[in-house]
């Protein structure tokens, strides 16, 4: 590496580790023996975020917004979804083992000016469009390349954008990241099994690529900070063992994300924005088995979505997690039937 090289590497190292955090989400796709594939993430916030789970069947007839030029579809596939504040879908898993997981990633632009003007879809259910439609991650990618729709999104909790990107993962664990830079969509191909929150996908590899040259054994950064996040997250996913059975995978997914997690209510003098880990999730893309695992329950709950009615037809199903604190194991016994979630377009 050239001087010129390593000046801008320690420069965008630099800003990379101190610059403001008012989020935090890490995720990690275990890959284990016999097709076992688990994607689990965190989800971190500054103040707790209300989260359910819903079921909807496949046959539902959806649409992106509520303008006259919205996306319109029919759902093909079943799913499970993560909705926060009953009205934005987080993240969730399909009936044919395809998750796709939202982290905050603060650069991120969705609109420019040749792609304004096109059908609108609120990223309110834009992780249902890729559910809904979508068996594997090449499919989901090529639907996504031909963009055609423009990106847009309600702000939240006091008037906090949502800027996102993504994370596709399928049963044979081929993984995509999708990221607008400036309304240009990027997609990054099976690069790496890790996505955490800024910088973008490019520079984060380029600050893991110089840990790796450290070597973990010998040093790993260790704060809450995005890259020290993904640093870690990374070297720990590539020096786990790889089973096949599902109870210890799940242990292991659990004990990567555990490894990347921020203590519940961390604070820090003169850092107001600190956010927190509220809620981890675990994608089971094999067993169709969606574990749920909120920071102030004492159990983990899971849906097995390969045991839920998903025929056109069947009512929605939800499980409010409120009503679930001492739930442990399977919580298809108390899902109830419930209205489609209003989405907060």
């Amino acid at each position: 590496m050239n001087v010129k090289s390593l000046f801008a590497l320690l420069t965008l190292c630099v800003a990379a580790f101190t610059a403001p955090r008012a989020s935090a989400c890490s995720l990690v796709a275990y890959t284990g023996d016999s097709a076992l594939v688990i994607v689990g993430r965190s989800l971190d916030w500054k103040t707790p975020i209300p989260t359910n789970l819903y079921v909807y069947p496949r046959g539902m007839q959806k649409v992106g917004n509520i303008t006259s030029d919205a996306v319109k579809w029919t759902s093909r596939y079943g799913a499970v979804y993560a909705v926060s504040y009953d009205g934005g879908i987080t993240e969730g898993m399909n009936e044919k083992g395809l998750a796709v997981n939202g982290l905050f990633c603060k650069g991120t632009v969705y609109v420019n000016d040749s792609t304004a003007g096109r059908p609108d879809m609120s990223l309110a259910v834009f992780i249902a469009w890729i559910l809904d439609n979508n068996a594997t991650t090449p499919e989901a990618v090529e639907a996504l390349r031909k963009q055609e729709f423009s990106v847009s999104g309600a702000t939240f909790d006091g008037g906090t954008n949502s800027t996102l990107h993504w994370a596709i993962t399928d049963a044979e664990g081929r993984c995509a990241v999708l990221e607008y830079d400036h309304g240009n969509l990027r997609i990054y191909n099976d690069t790496v099994r890790v996505l955490t929150n800024d910088p973008t996908f490019p520079s984060m590899m380029a600050i893991n690529d110089y840990w790796q040259g450290v070597g973990g054994k010998n040093m790993l950064p260790g704060t809450v900070k995005s890259p020290d996040r993904f640093v870690r997250a990374s070297f720990f996913e590539k020096n786990v063992e790889k089973v096949a059975d599902t109870p210890t995978g799940i242990a292991i997914a659990r004990s990567l994300l555990m490894n990347v997690s921020v203590p519940y209510l961390y604070t820090v003098d003169g850092e107001p924005n600190v956010s927190s880990t509220q809620w981890r999730s675990f994608s089971n893309l094999r067993d169709r088995q969606y574990y749920f695992d909120m920071a102030t329950h004492l159990g983990v709950v899971y849906i097995d979505l390969a045991k839920c009615n998903l025929a056109k037809g069947a009512p929605v199903m939800k499980l409010t997690m409120d009503k679930a604190v001492g739930a442990v194991g399977c919580a298809n016994g108390i899902l109830e039937p419930a209205a489609p979630f209003t989405p907060m377009y």
